[in-house]
């Protein structure tokens, strides 16, 4: 926790714009030395998989989330199965244990329209850009959105780099491709 906000550290040994120099292991014990979540990538995008669900699982006690689009069902019970505690569902509802589900609308109108008590993500980037290759659309601000949704548990994601960048209102963040840098910031 920093200043009553939760930290999920974010293994990420890659994105589609991103190769880290640090290797998934080296990246996993600085994620369990400030998480208080780990997250764990399943798309092989960002260098995941399933299998690392349970090799995560394997060597932590933290709760892990199994991080990626998740478009089935089945993926949900799959990552659950695997070891994790909660699975991020990007763009859609789940069917199943929503519960353990963290929910990372396209929009905020989508936002709007999801059940309360269930967790949700605010990405400052478009998911749906990155998955059409489009250029980004610029998106609402992580405070304009927690204006909105003053009593919904938010998770701030994305463009986080240092413990400064964590916004007022923050229930928690994810912290990945500046994991370490972040992670340094807490020290100072």
């Amino acid at each position: 926790m920093y200043n009553d906000t939760m930290i999920i550290a974010e293994v990420k040994p890659k994105s589609p714009n991103f190769v880290s120099e640090k290797s998934w292991d080296e990246l996993f014990e600085i994620a369990v030395s400030v998480g208080d979540w780990i997250s764990i990538h399943t798309h092989e995008w960002w260098g995941g998989s399933f299998e690392l669900i349970a090799k995560a699982r394997s060597r932590t006690k933290k709760p892990i989330l199994a991080k990626g689009f998740h478009e089935t069902d089945e993926d949900v019970k799959r990552a659950l199965l695997m070891g994790a505690d909660y699975v991020l569902m990007v763009g859609r509802m789940p069917n199943i244990h929503q519960d353990k589900c963290l929910i990372e609308p396209y929009t905020v109108e989508e936002l709007l329209k999801i059940p309360d008590g269930l967790k949700c993500v605010w990405n400052s980037r478009d998911m749906r850009a990155l998955i059409s290759g489009r250029k980004e659309s610029p998106r609402k601000s992580f405070e304009d959105v927690r204006v909105l949704c003053p009593d919904v548990w938010l998770c701030q994601a994305s463009n986080l780099k240092t413990a400064q960048d964590i916004s007022k209102g923050a229930d928690a963040v994810l912290v990945g491709t500046n994991l370490e840098t972040f992670a340094q910031s807490l020290c100072s």
